[in-house]
């Protein structure tokens, strides 16, 4: 078995996996399967190790914040430019997240974040996670900050 997120897209799904693919190092298309009149119909990408499956399905679904990417950001600099890429046309949110210009919702977090909770006292943490909420695009500095006042 293997298990792939599947994303359904109104007629953008080779536009959208393209523009993951440029965003998300070590990111490759892997195969666009095309329908009968040779449009493309569904196209398989990997983004960083993951399988996804982006199917042109028409209008009948569209997408909510109720599930979302979560894109892991090795430093501040991999976590602005994902930033910048995702919401070009897209919509910034609270903590992290952005909804893009395909109504994906993503989440964009630093690995540090992580780090960060997970090292701090309860208070520490306290106001690591305030300062998140505070945020739109995460900023490492700021959560060190938070965690040291």
């Amino acid at each position: 078995m293997h298990a792939s997120t599947f994303l359904w897209f109104d007629g953008r799904a080779e536009e959208a996996a393209e523009h993951y693919t440029r965003i998300v190092p070590g990111s490759t298309i892997l195969d666009r399967r095309r329908d009968a009149d040779g449009r493309v119909a569904t196209v398989v990408f990997d983004l960083a190790g993951q399988r996804f499956i982006a199917h042109n399905g028409g209008p009948l679904f569209t997408f909510s914040g109720a599930i979302s990417l979560y894109l892991e950001c090795d430093t501040q600099a991999d976590v602005d430019t994902a930033w910048a890429a995702l919401t070009e046309g897209g919509k910034e949110g609270p903590g992290g997240s952005l909804t893009d210009r395909f109504g994906v919702t993503w989440q964009v977090v630093p690995k540090a974040m992580a780090e960060l909770l997970a090292a701090a006292d309860r208070d520490g943490a306290e106001r690591i996670l305030g300062a998140v909420h505070a945020m739109t695009r995460i900023d490492i500095q700021g959560l060190i900050d938070a965690r040291d006042r």
